[in-house]
């Protein structure tokens, strides 16, 4: 879809968004990426704006994270460099010649931004390829000093076409995983709003593992509900991992409103509330832990303790 395609949802959809992200592919691949966000920004009044990367564009990427900080001022925004190994490896797994060298150019320059509402965090998927190596990735890249470092379940998506691609870790080895990224966590000590951020994570990489292991929501899902993904041809769809569309906005006439209230969306929010899926996907997971009591006892729990 174009900006102007864009604006018009953004219009549609109002202000009260607290989270939005602009994922790809690659995200910087748009040459009006600092448009959209511009009017994302104006019209809905986000809290945060994330923006993944894969860091390849290095001589682009820094002046353009830049420019949408600038405008965006009072939002947060948030760009997370894609790194899921060390040097060579990494450009094994991402099958890019050269992908590590050129990433940790950008990620040096964005650094050296430092603006007062730019956090730059590393972001590394732990797949089948890297799960055992996760030890030694976790204390390369976090040495790189990040403001933020996370990570996230490959997982077998509709989206990035990749069913039955068998790449998600084994839920032993990412259990492993996780329970030494926990430990790593505890060792820290974090100033106030990190604090409650990692409390946070802590929820959810637990949350991820176990759904791994027992194959169902461990929480309820509210995807559909209080989340949703436009995908760029303008269907709506509940997250990225289903797939599955509650209609199209260019079909009518960008409304988004309209398919938020319809048949298609109820049928697809009666499907999730029945367990008919589960899935580690952290975009969702957050706001499910958000939505969930006894989730944020343990966010608080772990905040305190900390």
């Amino acid at each position: 879809m174009s900006a102007e395609e864009y604006e018009k949802i953004f219009r549609n959809i109002g202000t009260g968004i607290l989270w939005g992200t602009f994922s790809g592919g690659e995200p910087f691949l748009r040459d009006d990426l600092a448009e959209i966000c511009s009017s994302f920004y104006s019209i809905c009044r986000p809290s945060f704006i994330n923006i993944p990367t894969n860091g390849l564009l290095y001589e682009k990427i820094p002046p353009l994270v830049e420019k949408i900080a600038n405008i965006c001022h009072k939002s947060d925004v948030i760009i997370n460099v894609s790194l899921d190994h060390w040097q060579e490896e990494h450009d094994k797994i991402r099958q890019v010649p050269g992908n590590f060298e050129k990433t940790l150019k950008t990620y040096r320059a964005l650094k050296e931004l430092a603006l007062k509402n730019l956090t730059v965090g590393i972001h590394t998927v732990i797949s089948g390829y890297n799960v055992r190596d996760f030890r030694e990735i976790y204390k390369k890249l976090t040495s790189l000093e990040p403001d933020s470092y996370i990570v996230e379940m490959a997982e077998e998506r509709e989206e990035l076409s990749t069913k039955g691609s068998d790449i998600s870790p084994s839920p032993e080895d990412y259990g492993e995983a996780i329970y030494f990224l926990l430990d790593e966590i505890n060792k820290k000590k974090f100033a106030r709003v990190s604090r409650l951020t990692q409390a946070f994570r802590r929820v959810y990489y637990e949350l991820s593992k176990d759904t791994l292991y027992k194959e169902k929501q461990i929480i309820p899902c509210y995807s559909g509900i209080i989340s949703a993904q436009i995908s760029p041809d303008g269907h709506v769809w509940p997250c990225c991992v289903r797939g599955d569309s509650m209609g199209n906005l260019r079909e009518d006439g960008y409304d988004f409103r309209k398919i938020w209230a319809g048949e298609k969306a109820k049928t697809i929010r009666d499907s999730i509330k029945k367990g008919d899926c589960f899935c580690p996907l952290a975009n969702a997971a957050y706001t499910n832990i958000l939505c969930d009591p006894f989730s944020i006892f343990r966010v608080l729990h772990n905040f305190l303790k900390s």
